[in-house]
């Protein structure tokens, strides 16, 4: 048998264990080891006495893989982002940052739900975790929402919606990820999301405020601050700022050189937020709680990269991403159009699958594809396809993925912000916040289609850097 289609089975049978319900962590490690096994064998010609050494090789690569790839210092960012967004919450920060937004925005048509989305915006500067942002806002803005009046549905689904921003603004965990599998700068790629980040944002308002005129109950504005509450509002909110400069500055220096690694910037930005916390009052047992919940998250990441990249390797034995990539090639229709069915297939993917596990089973195979499409890796602006060159767009095909994989946080059955949102209200179920985050597919869609038909919007501050 051809080691393709051994890659091809296994990943069906893949395909077929997830569908069932078996975590991507586990379903890929299985899926890859038993792969590897079938390679090695397939080689001996299925020797009955060559099978313990066929089995013996795959345990061997199956224990360095996952240790060569999660050893890397790059990923320590997953963690300290994660902490940076849990110590902010203790430390008051997103109430600070809420108030500040209501005090501002919420004079508009459905003006506390458009604070929402500024305010989770805002906090996804520096949290890199979609799931912490939905279930602090959840905690703080739904009983403001619900208190004024809102359908319950709706306070669900902005704030489960409001919650995905994170994936793509500054410090995104999934932005470090896909940098590490198609080995691409993560400075450049987290700069990338900032703009596409806060594009989302403003559509998001612009539904909401359409949404409110169009059915007057279903956002009334919140009138009557003063200037001076207003103004008064800003320096609570005035060290997230802080923080998120101080991140900008060690990833690119506008001025000069940079001050240092992502890394480190990110280490940085912690300790503030960690002396920040500290100085509000923040108790042992506050500090406990973050530090527990970032290293639950932490780990239930690092499982499924684990998983993942025993996968990962096998499929490269099997040389199936080098198959894809000739198939996609081949095909007689445009780029643009074969780019449109590979993201219409991400949406459908992340129906049944979480985020990160979708990604990281996929691109191995889909990354190699694009890039081909667009002329290869060191293809120049003027000879690609996409008219831009191979670095570009890696940067840009990653904004759009890790935009896919933000819907893909909203969608049933498997939408993992919405679960995490009824999970924090006990008056919510799961089926009311899937019908709030509705509206938001159309805005989802809008904002996917802008950032294909213009790849400016998402190259232009890596531009910037060269």
């Amino acid at each position: 048998m051809e080691p393709i289609d051994i890659g091809l089975w296994t990943s069906g049978g893949l395909l077929v264990m997830v569908l069932l319900g078996m975590r991507v962590a586990f379903a890929a490690g299985m899926a890859g080891f038993v792969g590897l096994v079938w390679l090695r064998w397939n080689g001996f010609d299925y020797d009955p006495a060559r099978f313990g050494k066929a089995l013996e090789v795959s345990v061997r690569i199956a224990g360095l893989t996952p240790h060569s790839k999660v050893s890397a210092q790059v990923l320590s960012l997953i963690p300290v982002f994660i902490l940076i967004g849990y110590m902010a919450y203790y430390a008051r920060l997103t109430t600070a940052l809420f108030e500040a937004a209501k005090r501002w925005i919420a004079w508009v048509p459905g003006g506390l739900a458009v604070s929402t989305v500024f305010a989770t915006a805002g906090f996804a500067a520096v949290s890199g975790a979609s799931v912490a942002t939905a279930a602090v806002f959840a905690r703080i803005a739904i009983p403001e929402m619900l208190k004024i009046g809102y359908n319950k549905q709706f306070a669900a689904g902005v704030v489960a919606a409001g919650g995905t921003l994170a994936s793509l603004i500054p410090p995104s965990a999934i932005l470090v990820i896909y940098a590490i599998i198609v080995e691409q700068d993560v400075g450049k790629l987290l700069l990338a999301g900032f703009i596409p980040g806060a594009f989302s944002a403003v559509v998001y308002a612009v539904l909401i405020i359409g949404i409110a005129v169009v059915f007057k109950t279903v956002g009334p504005p919140v009138k009557g601050f003063t200037w001076g509450q207003r103004f008064a509002a800003l320096p609570p909110a005035l060290p997230i700022v802080a923080v998120v400069v101080i991140i900008i500055f060690f990833v690119y220096n506008p001025f000069g050189e940079a001050w240092g690694t992502p890394t480190e910037g990110g280490a940085i930005g912690a300790f503030i937020v960690f002396l920040m916390a500290l100085y509000r009052g923040m108790r042992w047992s506050e500090l406990k709680s973050a530090l527990l919940d970032t290293a639950k998250l932490t780990v239930m990441i690092f499982t499924i990269i684990w998983g993942v990249l025993i996968y990962v390797r096998f499929l490269g034995f099997a040389e199936l991403p080098a198959a894809f990539a000739d198939w996609i090639t081949s095909l007689t229709l445009s780029p643009m159009l074969i780019l449109v069915c590979i993201l219409l297939a991400y949406a459908v993917l992340g129906m049944f699958m979480d985020a990160i596990g979708m990604l990281l089973l996929t691109l191995p195979v889909v990354y190699p594809a694009v890039m081909a499409l667009n002329g290869g890796e060191t293809v120049a602006a003027a000879d690609s396809a996409f008219g831009m060159s191979g670095t570009m767009c890696a940067i840009w095909f990653g904004i759009l993925v890790v935009k896919m994989a933000e819907f893909c946080l909203i969608t049933p059955p498997i939408g993992l912000n919405c679960f995490v949102v009824a999970g924090v209200r006990d008056d919510l179920s799961v089926q009311d916040v899937f019908r709030g985050v509705m509206p938001f597919f159309i805005a989802d869609a809008v904002t996917i289609a802008l950032l294909v038909a213009f790849p400016g919007i998402v190259l232009y501050l890596p531009s910037l850097v060269g």
